[in-house]
């Protein structure tokens, strides 16, 4: 299961040892998942966290390295981010999942993704971190 992560869900993970955001990692560790971001997700984490926990960056560079940064979206993956009633600043998230084709597109931002939850615009799960974790460990079993 390839999960696509929000950079909110990044700088969660980053933001203390143990976040439950981090679980997410560690099953990524184990191979029961496989983890991507955009490099626009990644820098709004890295922005986030110079500004609010300078001394997570260390964090936030080593979970970095255990997940891949995907393609970025072309015009088409655009095109249909652009029909989900997205503010513009969200559009190429979901436009990277798509183009990632991401199963789950992991995101804590309710006030911008929360009509998407549970519906799959391109194809990608818009899901909460919670859902998330439940998805990947509903495999293990």
């Amino acid at each position: 299961m390839r999960l696509f992560l929000d950079a909110n869900i990044l700088f969660s993970a980053a933001w203390k040892e143990g976040a439950d955001a981090f679980l997410l990692f560690e099953l990524a560790q184990a191979g029961h998942c496989k983890l991507t971001t955009s490099g626009l997700a990644l820098e709004e984490a890295r922005r986030n966290i110079a500004r609010k926990r300078p001394e997570r960056q260390s964090a936030l560079a080593r979970l970095g390295k255990l997940m891949s940064l995907g393609r970025e979206p072309g015009q088409a993956h655009l095109a249909i981010a652009q029909t989900h009633g997205l503010p513009d600043k969200d559009i190429p998230i979901l436009a990277a999942a798509i183009a990632q084709r991401a199963d789950l597109l992991v995101t804590g931002d309710r006030r911008d993704f929360g009509h998407l939850y549970g519906s799959s615009p391109g194809e990608v799960e818009v899901i909460g971190l919670a859902g998330a974790i439940e998805r990947v460990l509903d495999t293990l079993e």
